[in-house]
C-alpha cells in the first residue's frame, strides 16, 4: 500500500471462531486465529511463535484485550490491542480502548475509541538521553561560581 510495498501477515488459519459462536474465557492460541463470532475475554498468542496474527471478520467481535504480533481488524474490539509487528485497521474496524503498536495501517472509516500508542522495538533500549555537553558546561560554571 505505501510505495507499492505492503507486508502481508501469514493468510494460514489455524483457529476458527465461526459466526454464530460465543466464546467466554480467555482464548490463547499460535499460528493464525480467525474470528467470525464472539470472544468475551481476551485474545493472546503464544510469544513464543512470533509469526500468529488475529484477523477479526465484519462479523466478529472481542470483549477484552488483544495481544499478538499481527493483528487485523475489521470487526468490534473493546479493550486494548497489543501488536509488536503491524496492527491493520480495516474500513469497519471499531476499537474502544487503546492500541500498542510498532507499524499501524488504518483505512478510511475505521474508529478508534482510545490512544494510539507506538512502541519502539524491544531491542531498543529506553533510558533518558545523554545530557547535552553545553548543559553540563553550564551546570559546571554555575557550580563554580556559587563556590566562589
Amino acid at each position: 500500500m505505501w510505495n507499492g510495498k505492503r507486508r502481508r501477515a501469514a493468510a494460514r488459519v489455524d483457529t476458527l471462531v465461526g459466526e454464530g459462536t460465543c466464546v467466554r474465557g480467555d482464548v490463547m492460541f499460535s499460528g493464525g486465529l480467525h474470528v467470525d463470532g464472539v470472544v468475551q475475554g481476551n485474545v493472546i498468542a503464544d510469544p513464543a511463535i512470533g509469526d500468529a496474527v488475529v484477523v477479526l471478520s465484519e462479523h466478529g467481535r472481542i470483549e477484552g484485550e488483544v495481544q499478538a504480533p499481527h493483528v487485523i481488524i475489521n470487526g468490534a474490539v473493546s479493550g486494548d490491542v497489543r501488536a509488536v509487528e503491524c496492527v491493520e485497521l480495516a474500513a469497519r474496524a471499531r476499537v474502544h480502548g487503546d492500541i500498542y503498536y510498532h507499524r499501524i495501517e488504518m483505512a478510511m472509516g475505521a474508529e478508534v475509541n482510545g490512544q494510539l500508542v507506538h512502541m519502539v522495538e524491544a531491542e531498543e533500549p529506553r533510558s533518558l538521553p545523554a545530557p547535552d555537553r553545553a548543559e553540563a558546561h553550564a551546570a559546571r560554571t554555575v557550580e563554580h561560581i556559587s563556590s566562589s
